[in-house]
């Protein structure tokens, strides 16, 4: 598949990831616990540029006809290319094309590109779960200067 002048690109489910694409979904997620934890409960979408892994996503069935990107992450020396707006074009495609009624996706209150992405892809902010991170997370988590303490949820019905 070619998409505008990128190079040679592929989404593949994925039962096995690399180091490297570890490290991709720890820059979304730093627990490598909570993420082994996704692996386990989802499919896993590798993004690939020629044969370069540039993104890669995890969603996961949370109730009956709504599925959740729980993970979703672009390289950071390809970010700001449209890779992350085309990962979730596919997950959004992917949720129609099984039937699900809703797909939903949650980021931190610090995560400010995130968020802009997310509502211009057509989500919408519709719950807070305050000191999210504060509850889950040993370590403090800071982005942007900010400190991540509440889940932003958003939900797109489909």
């Amino acid at each position: 598949m070619k998409l505008n002048n990128w190079d040679e690109i592929s989404i593949e489910k994925s039962t096995s990831i690399s180091k490297d694409e570890m490290e991709l979904l720890l820059l979304a997620d730093p627990s490598s616990e909570v993420v082994n934890g996704y692996l386990k409960q989802g499919d896993c979408f590798v993004f690939k540029k020629d044969t370069i892994t540039v993104g890669i996503m995890i969603l996961i069935p949370t109730r009956p006809e709504t599925i959740e990107i729980i993970n979703i992450a672009v390289s950071e020396k390809e970010q700001g290319k449209g890779y992350g707006k085309y990962l979730l074009g596919f997950a959004i495609d992917y949720a129609k094309k099984e039937k699900y009624k809703t797909i939903e996706i949650g980021t931190g209150n610090s995560s400010l590109m995130q968020l802009g992405l997310y509502q211009k892809c057509g989500f919408r902010i519709t719950n807070v779960d305050r000191d999210f991170f504060l509850r889950n997370y040993e370590d403090e988590i800071y982005e942007n200067g900010i400190q991540c303490i509440d889940m932003i949820r958003l939900t797109q019905y489909l």
